[in-house]
């Protein structure tokens, strides 16, 4: 493969990859400027650390919940409210596609932590991808990224040795919404900020209503809604237990009990279980385009079938 190149027009080549993605489901997709991603991710975490010869990083995004999804309590949306792995998905047939039609080396990039630095580094940042690809900004509920017309998504990014025209970043940032603005201004708590379970997020905004500032207590957030820390401290206990019973206690209490089931079943659930600052956000929930009822509401008004 390597030695064989055939003609390839950028532009059409970029229109035909970012139309599979929409084709297989994305809602957006866009292609991150790569000198920009080596100047800001951090040495190790560079595109070109992972695929030395890397040309263009794309990446995609597609829908969050259901409409129906956010009214479940929260027991309930730890198992079924996640669709990251639609992503993934994507993103490892477009990886494919592109070496079948371009001949171009590429890779779907793993959204997984560096093995060598523990739990809360990634090997790359998706979500960086993302915001330099123009398909997301980041948000003032821990930074995590909402599109003005689909609100709240799941990145993938495929790595390419296929060289394509770079997109922008958004120009403007949705977050925060006018009625957010108008709480702060109010209780000095935006609704994410407010519902927090655990108080993981403060901030502040600007007199003309744009973020000024935003704080993120990952440890507060990871102590209760993410099971990889959990489970941990769960085997922790155990080994520590002084009694049979205690040891029995740590390991079969109901809560501890949905671990070891969704490892059973190989749940993409397994990660983040807390959607209550999302839950609350207006663009995440309210975005013209944000969930299926939405998006199909639209296609009527067009006319589409």
């Amino acid at each position: 493969m390597a030695n064989k190149k055939i003609d390839i027009d950028p532009g059409e080549a970029k229109e035909a990859i970012l139309g599979y993605c929409r084709k297989k489901g994305a809602l957006a997709a866009g292609v991150a400027d790569l000198e920009a991603l080596e100047r800001i991710a951090p040495a190790g975490h560079r595109p070109s650390d992972l695929m030395p010869r890397v040309k263009s990083v794309i990446s995609l995004g597609v829908g969050g919940q259901t409409q129906g999804a956010w009214t479940l309590p929260a027991k309930a949306m730890s198992f079924f409210g996640s669709t990251e792995g639609r992503a993934y998905t994507i993103a490892y047939g477009l990886a494919f596609m592109i070496e079948r039609q371009y001949l171009e080396r590429s890779v779907y990039c793993p959204p997984d932590i560096d093995p060598e630095l523990g739990s809360r580094v990634p090997l790359q940042s998706i979500k960086l991808h993302a915001e330099l690809a123009g398909i997301g900004a980041r948000s003032l509920a821990g930074d995590i990224l909402l599109h003005p017309e689909f609100g709240y998504m799941y990145f993938a990014s495929v790595f390419t040795e296929l060289e394509l025209e770079p997109d922008k970043p958004m120009e403007t940032n949705p977050c925060p919404a006018p009625s957010c603005t108008d709480m702060y201004k109010k209780i000095g708590q935006t609704p994410c900020m407010k519902f927090c379970p655990v108080q993981c997020l403060s901030g502040s905004i600007s007199e003309d209503g744009k973020q000024a500032d935003m704080k993120y207590d990952m440890a507060a957030c990871a102590e209760m809604t993410q099971q990889y820390e959990t489970l941990a401290t769960v085997l922790a206990g155990a080994m520590n237990a002084d009694t049979d019973e205690e040891r029995s206690a740590m390991l079969h209490r109901p809560e501890n009990k949905t671990l070891w089931y969704k490892m059973s079943v190989g749940s993409g659930g397994l990660l983040a279980q807390c959607f209550e600052c999302m839950r609350v956000c207006p663009i995440a929930t309210r975005a013209p385009l944000a969930d299926p009822i939405l998006r199909a509401e639209a296609a009527l008004e067009r006319g589409e079938d």
